[in-house]
């Protein structure tokens, strides 16, 4: 099955931010369980912080703050998107 978009979104915040998300429906079960691909970033375009949730093969899902990599749990897509706002306002204080 070829990728099929879900959802996506570019942006550029106060003329400092750059968001983008972008989801994709994917039916490779053994490289994607989740059954969807996706990374969501926000990045300060005057200081070089990042946040960045991905989860490309073979890591799965994860998060990046700036240098910082941990592990996501995926739940579902709109918790995706809830979890990226908060981190994004979290860490780089802006809300989205």
């Amino acid at each position: 099955m070829k990728a099929q978009l879900l959802y996506w979104h570019k942006a550029r915040i106060q003329d400092r931010y750059l968001v983008e998300l972008a989801i994709h429906e994917l039916g490779d079960p053994v490289r994607y369980p989740e059954g969807v691909k996706y990374g969501l970033v926000c990045l300060d375009l005057h200081t070089g912080k990042r946040v960045l949730l991905d989860n490309h093969h073979p890591k799965g899902p994860h998060v990046h703050l700036d240098d910082v990599e941990m592990n996501y749990e995926f739940r579902d897509v709109p918790t995706l998107i809830k979890d990226f706002e908060s981190l994004v306002f979290e860490h780089l204080e802006i809300k989205l």
